[in-house]
């Protein structure tokens, strides 16, 4: 099989041994750019690195070059020095990093899993609200003509919004806490994904209209029958890939209110202290979480939209199906209640985890179903 053939597939020896390689080549990479980049420092000498500035109103005069003189005078009579990293550090520095990283605690007492655990459930409330008001406000004007008419031509206008020039107007009708966070993620997903919904009902392909129509359908059951699966199952690759924006803002909302957590905060730390090595093992945490966000994603889609991929219903397939959807109804339905009334949050999350957990069971009652069946018609 020819590895340079247009659209060629791939087994899956050659993907898993391609991936392999790919890995390699990128740390070797970013290695070699981490060593090109180092410098050497002299080893027990008070080498000056940054000058110090002028412009404040201390009475002592700073004689530049003379410091410049005494610096290139240590330096040139160094005997030891030490390589340094201060713009790229290698790979083992970043990963030896999750050490400092998960001892180090910050005023509330959290570390990088509790900041960690804190930026995934803010985004995972952006994602729903996004999600949710655009599935609405997409069917509705995708279907009703007025709607249509009156909303269309400013959907698609709001996606030459520069969201990072909005954050002002979101800190003024939302304040700097969670709320703001909140709405200013599931806004940046909804300029793209609203017009995305739209387009999906114009897809629908009109021989499964003319069907229903012939069978006599009602307009909800033609909504029903026909537009919430074929649009539903073909969005759900739409919001993998664009759910994924939210992650370059969680920096943005979480930089203007660093007291509440996260790893947008932490960054922002590191950032400010200087700490590279940090900052690069913070960042493929987030690489991580996304890689394991795609691939919920498609396990939502093989699972809820299976037809996509089966002619026949699987057994399991109905146990793992449910189980989803009672987890996606009552996180729904958690979030929109916890807004509407906010002091009984700590309650609902109860229930809400003892729904979660055992759905999780029914889950993978289902899996082991499918993994029998699929292993006996192997």
């Amino acid at each position: 099989m020819s590895l340079f053939k247009l659209r060629g597939p791939l087994s899956k020896s050659q993907s898993l041994i391609l991936a392999i390689v790919g890995f390699v080549l990128l740390i070797a990479l970013w290695w070699g750019l981490a060593e090109s980049l180092a410098v050497k420092r002299p080893v027990g000498i008070n080498y000056t690195t940054h000058l110090p500035s002028t412009l404040g109103n201390d009475s002592v005069k700073i004689d530049r070059d003379s410091l410049l003189r005494a610096d290139s005078i240590a330096l040139a009579n160094a005997t030891e020095f030490e390589k340094i990293y201060p713009i790229l550090p290698t790979p083992l520095q970043a990963f030896e990093s999750y050490t400092t990283l998960l001892n180090e605690e910050d005023q509330k007492g959290w570390n990088i899993v509790d900041h960690t655990l804190a930026s995934v459930w803010l985004n995972v409330k952006g994602y729903f609200w996004a999600i949710f008001i655009s599935v609405c406000f997409g069917f509705l004007i995708g279907l009703i003509p007025m709607f249509r008419g009156l909303l269309s031509k400013q959907v698609n206008a709001l996606r030459y919004l520069p969201l990072t020039a909005l954050t002002g107007l979101f800190m003024i009708w939302f304040g700097i806490d969670d709320s703001m966070k909140i709405a200013f993620l599931a806004f940046g997903i909804i300029v793209y994904l609203l017009p995305v919904v739209v387009q999906r009902i114009d897809e629908v392909k009109d021989v499964y209209l003319k069907t229903v129509f012939t069978l006599g359908a009602s307009n909800w059951h033609t909504i029903r029958t026909v537009y919430i699966p074929s649009v539903m199952s073909k969005l759900i690759d739409d919001i993998r890939v664009l759910t994924a924006i939210s992650w370059t803002y969680i920096i943005i909302v979480e930089y203007i209110n660093s007291s509440g957590g996260g790893i947008g905060a932490l960054i922002f730390r590191k950032q400010r202290f200087n700490e590279p090595e940090q900052l690069f093992a913070l960042l493929i945490i987030i690489i991580i979480i996304g890689f394991i966000q795609d691939l919920i994603f498609v396990f939502l889609d093989r699972r809820l939209f299976s037809f996509k991929y089966r002619k026949t219903v699987t057994p399991g397939i109905n146990e793992s199906r449910y189980g989803i959807y009672i987890i996606l109804g009552s996180v729904m339905l958690f979030l929109i209640l916890a807004a509407v009334i906010p002091g009984f949050a700590a309650a609902l999350s109860t229930v809400l985890g003892l729904i979660v957990v055992t759905c999780l069971l029914l889950i993978g009652f289902g899996e082991f179903k499918i993994f029998n069946y699929s292993r006996k018609h192997a």
